[in-house]
């Protein structure tokens, strides 16, 4: 039987499934969503979904959130979007944990990114805080904020828009970060490691988040446990100008590398009874 009969007929074995995807991705400008291939292979989307898992591990297409593309294909960051639906459950547990740091009569800095984000969401939450000023960068956790206004004072930075994550980095940042001088800043980052401390995917972000944490007294750095063991492309910080880690649903033996280095670690999610929940 030739591959066609074989698609007909609903058997076709693994491998040729497997080449097929890789060349309608290949063939395809950007991504090619789970549904399109499984309509295409007449298969179930389950059945695609295993398949990229085995191509993404042979690196002969790039799995992310709702499909494939061509492995090379775009940036190593990734939209707020894509990755606003991963450690949903961590990131929550970070928020609620780091907004508890703060106080009424702060001022806040927030930085850009899906956790910084969820610590916007907490601040919001807590209806005690009161004359609160919060800044940011990202325009996703300015309308965050909104609902909390007139409690909170909120400060957009300006800049120029980067779409990925919806922020605003230079050159216009700088004419407003240096007037400010907060008494926390929450940064966000793809990377934390004990030589590196935290890093980030690209340089113009980098480049903001550095200027965020010059402001501020005191550095909490927000990062779920995937983050942990990484380090990118651009420096944020070292572990030395690092105050507080929050995580979650992260690897205790890297936190323990960490705590080693002399930063305080707290891990958002750890409940057990009698548990230090920070060091």
């Amino acid at each position: 039987m030739s591959d066609d009969d074989l698609f007909l007929a609903g058997t076709m074995p693994a491998p040729l499934r497997q080449d097929r995807i890789v060349a309608i991705v290949d063939g395809a400008p950007g991504l090619v969503r789970t549904a399109a291939l499984a309509a295409a292979l007449g298969t179930s989307e389950v059945t695609v979904r295993q398949d990229l898992a085995v191509l993404d591990r042979e690196a002969r297409v790039r799995r992310v959130h709702g499909g494939a593309v061509r492995p090379g294909v775009g940036s190593p960051e990734r939209p707020f979007e894509e990755t606003a639906v991963e450690h949903r459950a961590a990131k929550a547990a970070i928020g609620r944990a780091a907004a508890a740091l703060v106080r009424s009569g702060e001022c806040v800095v927030l930085d850009v990114g899906t956790t910084p984000a969820a610590v916007a969401e907490a601040l919001v939450a807590r209806e005690d805080l009161v004359d609160v000023t919060v800044v940011t960068n990202s325009l996703t956790t300015a309308l965050a904020l909104e609902r909390a206004v007139p409690r909170f004072t909120v400060v957009v930075t300006g800049g120029t828009l980067r779409p990925l994550q919806h922020s605003l980095v230079a050159p216009f940042n700088g004419t407003v970060l240096p007037m400010i001088i907060a008494d926390v800043v929450f940064l966000g980052g793809t990377g934390v490691d004990v030589e590196h401390g935290l890093t980030n995917v690209n340089l113009p972000e980098t480049e903001a988040k550095r200027m965020l944490a010059a402001t501020a007294r005191r550095t909490v750095v927000v990062v779920d446990g995937s983050k942990f063991g990484r380090a990118h492309l651009g420096v944020v910080r070292g572990l030395d100008d690092i105050d507080v880690i929050v995580t979650a649903e992260a690897p205790s033996d890297l936190v323990e590398h960490v705590r080693a280095a002399g930063v305080q670690v707290v891990v958002a999610d750890d409940t057990a009874p009698g548990r230090n929940h920070s060091a």
